[in-house]
Order: structure tokens, then C-alpha cells, then sequence
């Protein structure tokens, strides 16, 4: 009995060792190949940016009142006056032209005198030609005199009239004169003074985007003051490689995301012609292309997206519906093939696959495998053709 129970024990020991010793099924994770939706996308950097952005510059030179309006304040279109421009205070004078000035003046005030005392005689000279014109009316009423000494009595009354108002006018050169020559001495401390005679008003509504001109200053025609814009007219510029730009086609699908909000829906309204050269982060040449996107949808899920803001944009390049595809954590290479191991009668089989479009979840089949097939998804280094595996639930 004793010989009977230490040989069950010892087969019983014996059959626990093999059972341990025998290889165990890799646990797995798995999916099928099977029709899928794959969207394939371009996906870039950019930014927002107002469709048209209005500059507002000083039309004339002149002094520009310090400005009362600041970034984000709204503005109303013919209403809104967004800087005011009043005259400029005119240049000191030297010493010499101080002088050259007072010296002026003075022959200007020495010339009103002449021309009051020459004024003066003419009157005088009036007032006895009208005298004498009376009374050689009173005269030839009576015969006294012929016709040709009441006509010279006559003209010599206009002619002193004539030369009065000759004298009269020449006062009032003189005068204007004096105004003038004092007008370039005259102390103006305060520059030009409040008056201004220019205002412009906002040619748009919209928000300002920033004040380039604040402080009061003399400008020059054309210099900037104000950006002016409308955020609800936004759009997003992204920058593709050139070799991603030619498949890209207008009215393609695209979707605006990490701005800090809801991913907003978009549509390519316009591919640039053109590339620019950048130069990437690791000093490489690239030729970039500008595509333009345009907002759709409900303009309330972007209100608080602003002009130069950052975002990431997805553009769609092709999509296929109902495709034959295969997860891509189930691909792996091959040498220069794409590969996956499949699940057949519990165990591992590596199957080269053709593949074509692919996103980032799936891969189109081409060959290779059929629909229904079960894939090994993320293989390890456990994972080989042949090893027994099961699947997880």
C-alpha cells in the first residue's frame, strides 16, 4: 500500500510538472477586418485671421488728438470718429529771422501811417472837388458859367472821389499787411490750439484691433492709426507643404480644432497659386502653401475666437465609405511589406497585406486578407507564426 501511494504521489507530481512545463495561449487583443469609414486629412498649424482688416491713416499732416479709443472697442461705420487732426504750430524763429521779423513789422506799421496820411489828403482833396462841383452847378443854373467849366468841376469831383477810394483800399492793404508781419512773431505757446479741422470716422463696423498711433503727435500723410476689423468675417490661413497642397481641392471638408474651444466645422475656399520658402524647426527648406479656409456653421461656437489666433486644422483629401480596411495597431513591416498576424484555429499566422488609404484608426485592404479575418492588435515581442494565442475578452 505504502509502494502503492508514493507512486500516485510521484505521477501525480510528475503530471503537475508537465502541465506546468506545457507552452500556455498568449493572451491577445483582436479586431476584424471589416468595411470602415476612412477619412485620409492633412493636418497643419495656422491661424484665424479677419477676411479684411481695414488700416485707417491720417489723410493730411497735422497735429493727431491723443486718441480715446482702445483694442476690442466697437466701432459703428460714418459714426464712430476714430482720430481727429488739427493744424501744426509753426516753426520757431532764430535770431536772425526774429529780427528780419520785427523789422518787418515795423516798415508794415510805417506804411499803414503813410497810407492813413495819404487817405487823409485824398478826403481832404474829395470834400473841396465836391465843393467846388456845387457851386458851379449853382452857377450854370444862373448863366454864370459856360458847360465845359461845370463839366471839369464835375470831373474833378470823381477823379477826388476815385483817388479817396484808391487811398481807402490802400489802407486796408497796409493794414492786412501789418497782420501779417505781426502773425510770424506772435507767441503761441500753446501750439495750435484746440481748433482742428479734420475728423475721420470709421469706414467699417467692427471691433479695433489695435491703435497704432495713441499718443498725440504731428504726423504725416498716410501714416497708420488704427486697425479696424469685423470678427464675425473670420477665416484660417494654414500653410502645407507643397506636395500635400496638390491633392488638396476646393470645397474639400476640414475641421478647425485646438483653439481652446469646440471643434469648428470649415471648408477650403481657396488654395494659393503660389508657395513661400520656410524654414522648419530642425533648419530644413520647405516650400509652403497658403490654404484658405472658411467658418461654417453656427458663427456663435467661434465668438470668442480672435484675429491671429492659433489653431490646428484637419483637411480632408480623400474619403472612402463602406472600405475593406484593417485597424493600423494590427499593421506591422514586414522586410518592405506591411504585414499582420491573423487568428487561425488558435493560433498566430503572419499574413502580408496590401493596404491603400489610411487615417489615423484604419487602413484600406487591397489584398491580403479577407473581410472577417481576426487581427492581432499591438503583436509583442511573444507574438510569432505559429504561437498559440487567445483572445481576451
Amino acid at each position: 500500500m505504502r509502494r502503492l501511494a508514493a507512486a500516485a504521489a510521484l505521477l501525480i507530481v510528475a503530471g503537475l510538472l508537465v502541465w506546468a512545463l506545457l507552452p500556455r495561449p498568449v493572451g491577445v487583443e483582436t479586431d476584424l477586418v471589416a468595411p470602415r469609414d476612412i477619412s485620409v486629412a492633412v493636418e497643419e498649424q495656422g491661424k484665424a485671421r479677419i477676411r479684411e482688416v481695414y488700416v485707417v491713416s491720417a489723410t493730411i499732416a497735422g497735429r493727431l488728438a491723443r486718441g480715446t479709443l482702445h483694442a476690442g472697442d466697437p466701432v459703428v461705420a460714418g459714426q464712430t470718429i476714430v482720430a481727429a487732426l488739427g493744424p501744426v504750430a509753426p516753426a520757431l524763429l532764430d535770431a536772425r529771422a526774429r529780427a528780419i521779423a520785427k523789422a518787418t513789422v515795423a516798415a508794415a506799421g510805417s506804411a499803414v501811417d503813410l497810407a492813413r496820411a495819404q487817405l487823409a489828403e485824398a478826403e481832404a482833396a474829395r470834400d473841396f472837388a465836391r465843393a467846388e462841383a456845387a457851386r458851379a452847378r449853382a452857377l450854370f443854373e444862373r448863366s454864370a458859367i459856360a458847360q465845359r467849366a461845370l463839366d471839369a468841376a464835375v470831373l474833378g469831383q470823381m477823379t477826388a472821389e476815385a483817388a479817396a477810394q484808391s487811398a481807402r483800399s490802400g489802407l486796408d492793404v497796409r493794414e492786412r499787411e501789418l497782420d501779417s508781419a505781426r502773425a510770424v512773431i506772435a507767441a503761441d505757446a500753446a501750439g495750435a490750439g484746440d481748433a482742428c479741422c479734420v475728423t475721420i470716422v470709421a469706414p467699417v463696423s467692427g471691433r479695433v484691433l489695435r491703435v497704432l498711433t495713441e499718443d498725440e503727435q504731428v504726423v504725416a500723410p498716410g501714416t497708420p492709426i488704427i486697425e479696424i476689423g469685423d470678427l464675425a468675417d473670420l477665416e484660417v490661413v494654414v500653410e502645407v507643404l507643397s506636395r500635400d497642397a496638390v491633392r488638396i481641392r476646393k470645397g474639400a471638408r476640414a475641421t478647425v480644432t485646438g483653439w481652446g474651444g469646440a471643434p469648428i466645422a470649415a471648408e477650403v475656399d481657396r488654395i494659393e497659386p503660389s508657395a513661400v520658402t520656410r524654414i522648419s524647426a530642425l533648419g530644413i527648406e520647405e516650400q509652403r502653401v497658403e490654404v484658405i479656409l472658411g467658418l461654417r456653421g453656427d458663427a456663435a461656437l467661434w465668438q470668442t475666437l480672435g484675429h491671429g489666433f492659433r489653431v490646428i486644422a484637419r483637411i480632408e483629401v480623400w474619403r472612402g465609405e463602406g472600405v475593406l480596411s484593417i485597424p493600423v495597431g494590427a499593421l506591422l513591416r514586414d522586410g518592405s511589406d506591411w504585414a499582420a498576424y491573423a487568428v487561425e484555429d488558435g493560433r498566430a499566422r503572419l499574413r502580408r497585406v496590401e493596404i491603400g488609404a489610411r487615417d489615423d484608426a484604419a487602413a484600406e485592404v487591397l489584398g491580403g486578407l479577407p473581410e472577417g479575418t481576426a487581427v492581432i492588435l499591438h503583436p509583442g515581442d511573444r507574438i510569432a507564426d505559429g504561437v498559440s494565442v487567445e483572445a481576451l475578452p
